[in-house]
């Protein structure tokens, strides 16, 4: 999608643009990223049905302690990113940029048996390996958002297009958020400025 647009793809990018905003080195960040993410996954994976029944309580807070900063900077890097264009992946971009009417939001899903095998085949990985992902990556995605902006990440309300991505091929997809995307481009207001950015959710 981001080629298809010519503008950058902004995930892994985001801990390099976090660390120049706090002046710490990009080890730092990366590293700080991957521990959060590491020991959030692997604790969801744990606990899980505890996560689904009480999604809405701090289970965890330390895995969150001293984060603020970090949060608080790739919030700056998503609404530069979006003002400047931009496919942007997860970290809650469709809860930070949902004021912003210039930016359409997209969540991939589909059943989780067609997801494994999907993640199979593209990631060229045993079904043990992509079931293992899915029950890691899922939950841990759900809370952060839940976490720190009391939201469910599934709601579909946060999105303007939500695709069966396991049900349609993905060039497929591609096409139907170039569209949608044309769309926002040509908003009922004729006044109003066109789409610039496309935040993306899910697998």
């Amino acid at each position: 999608m981001a080629q298809r647009m010519q503008v950058p793809f902004v995930d892994r990018a985001i801990p390099a643009a976090v660390s120049v905003r706090l002046a710490v080195p990009l080890d730092e960040a990366l590293a700080h990223e991957e521990q959060s993410e590491g020991a959030l996954s692997r604790r969801v994976a744990q606990f899980a049905p505890l996560v689904q029944m009480f999604a809405g309580a701090p289970l965890f807070p330390e895995v969150f302690e001293d984060d603020e900063s970090f949060l608080a900077a790739t919030q700056e890097v998503l609404r530069e990113s979006a003002a400047t264009g931009a496919v942007i992946l997860g970290r809650g971009a469709a809860v930070v940029l949902r004021d912003d009417p210039h930016v359409l939001h997209v969540r991939l899903d589909g059943p989780p048996e067609r997801r494994v095998l999907q993640g199979m085949r593209l990631g060229r990985i045993d079904r043990a390996t992509a079931e293992e992902q899915l029950r890691s990556a899922d939950p841990s995605r759900e809370y952060y958002v839940r976490h720190w902006y009391d939201v469910d990440a599934r709601d579909p309300g946060l999105y303007h297009l939500v695709i069966d991505s396991t049900a349609i091929e993905l060039d497929a997809c591609v096409e139907l958020i170039a569209l949608a995307s044309v769309s926002r481009m040509s908003p009922i207001d004729d006044k109003a400025p066109p789409e610039r950015a496309v935040t993306r959710e899910g697998p």
